[in-house]
């Protein structure tokens, strides 16, 4: 007997945004050397954020130090943390137009704070540069509770996280 897969409902098919936004997005966060976590991760709504000019930026470069089986991100060895990319994130939200910026990063367990006060310098450039609502999605900082308080510290408006999932989940994740 053949099974036959159902086709995707209605509601799950897109159409590629048209217009400048995708272009104009993609094109500055590549002329500020930004990372976002739509590109690293593989998103599949990419285009319909760079279409309304909005991004999720992710900080602290572009790999991780953990191997999360479920996830895009790159891991591997680290580069220190570029001290002109708070700034680059501010520049890219106070040009976007951005009223609320997310941030997000990737695992640092190789810094002592995990990046905490890099994140604090992002908060502080963007606030700076646009009186935008900011967002942040940071790690877990390994569990350093210092350094969530130093995050917590700088205010952001929203102070989400990412759930991490135990290894003996990743099939259950990935489903």
């Amino acid at each position: 007997m053949t099974r036959v897969r159902p086709g995707l409902p209605r509601w799950l098919k897109r159409n590629v945004p048209k217009g400048n936004g995708n272009h104009f997005t993609a094109r500055l966060i590549d002329e500020l050397g930004l990372a976002t976590v739509c590109e690293h991760a593989k998103c599949p709504n990419r285009m319909e954020c760079y279409a309304q000019k909005t991004a999720t930026f992710m900080i602290l470069g572009e790999v991780c130090t953990r191997r999360c089986g479920f996830c895009s991100v790159r891991k591997g060895k680290t580069q220190p943390p570029d001290p002109a990319e708070p700034q680059r994130v501010a520049d890219a939200a106070r040009r976007l137009g951005l009223k609320h910026v997310v941030i997000t990063c990737v695992t640092r367990d190789d810094l002592p704070d995990g990046g905490a006060a890099h994140y604090v310098k992002t908060i502080e450039a963007v606030r700076a540069a646009t009186g935008a609502t900011i967002e942040v999605l940071p790690s877990d900082f390994a569990g350093n509770r210092e350094a969530v308080k130093q995050v917590v510290a700088a205010r952001p408006e929203v102070y989400n996280h990412n759930t991490e999932t135990v290894p003996r989940l990743f099939p259950t994740v990935r489903g």
